[in-house]
């Protein structure tokens, strides 16, 4: 995993992201309200792929929403994974 790649939140876009190298990966979510989060795409660019960001995007997306009090609702298949693979309750 790249620990020096910051995560960003882009509170307006609703985005968590990583610039690096000049590119961007990012993780999208909507707010349902009732403190509900849909998180429904991870995306890393072909080159920055293997480096854990897509992880790393995700770790800070679920502590983030733990931390706020949000349920998340994993529509990207690989939030889902990540949620099964560490056991990450949805809420």
């Amino acid at each position: 995993m790249n620990m020096n790649a910051t995560v960003h939140h882009d509170k307006e876009g609703k985005q968590f992201y990583i610039a690096l190298d000049g590119m961007r990966a990012y993780l999208a979510y909507m707010d349902l309200g009732k403190k509900t989060l849909d998180i429904y795409r991870t995306f890393v660019p072909d080159s920055l792929r293997g480096k854990g960001l897509a992880a790393r995007l995700t770790a800070h997306a679920l502590a983030f929403a733990q931390e706020h009090g949000y349920t998340v609702i994993p529509s990207c298949s690989y939030v889902e994974r990540y949620m099964d693979r560490n056991a990450v309750a949805a809420d």
